[in-house]
């Protein structure tokens, strides 16, 4: 029997609470009934399998990071733009990195489309309007920048930075104004291989 007040939605929040304490690859149903002292039976009602309560947590974090990245990006343009999202996303690494981890996770590619992922590419591009980037280069640079924004929230999250000098604040600092840079001056060509 199910215990009163469980739903979908609650056990996808208990499921992101989880994945922020012990990491997104630790995250069971079977680990979530044991949270909530129910059998695992009981929850294949609300889910279907692990894979399941995995996909509604990414879809769960993507929701959330993107309505955080919509709030810092009103009224901002060029580099305060860049800034404010990049930050969003750093930010959310640090406070839950487990979510962070869900929110990179391969959806197939109806659930992709339906998801808030779309709304991500969609602020990322208007950023690039700022810097002038047609594509297919402003597809390029939509790559780098989450490329640098997931990788340093994941590594700075290891603490991968913690162990030598300077901070990795000012370094976080540095590859913003960098990247500012690389997209004011974005190369027209390809580069050779």
């Amino acid at each position: 029997m199910v215990r009163a007040g469980i739903t979908p939605h609650l056990l996808t929040r208990a499921g992101a609470e989880l994945a922020d304490e012990v990491g997104f690859d630790r995250v069971t149903v079977s680990e979530l009934a044991r949270r909530f002292d129910v059998k695992v039976a009981s929850l294949y009602s609300h889910v279907r399998n692990s894979h399941d309560l995995k996909t509604r947590i990414a879809l769960f974090a993507l929701e959330e990071l993107a309505d955080r990245a919509a709030d810092a990006l009103a009224g901002r343009a060029g580099k305060d733009a860049l800034v404010a999202f990049a930050n969003v996303y750093r930010d959310y690494g640090r406070e839950h990195p487990g979510r962070a981890a869900a929110a990179r996770l391969r959806l197939d590619p109806e659930t992709a489309a339906a998801s808030a992922g779309v709304r991500h590419a969609q602020m990322t591009r208007a950023i690039l309007r700022g810097y002038d980037l047609t594509e297919p280069d402003a597809t390029h640079a939509v790559r780098l920048l989450g490329s640098v924004f997931h990788g340093y929230a994941g590594l700075e999250t290891a603490g991968g930075f913690s162990h030598s000098a300077p901070d990795s604040e000012e370094t976080w600092v540095r590859i913003l104004d960098a990247l500012d840079a690389l997209l004011r001056n974005w190369p027209t060509e390809p580069a050779t291989r």
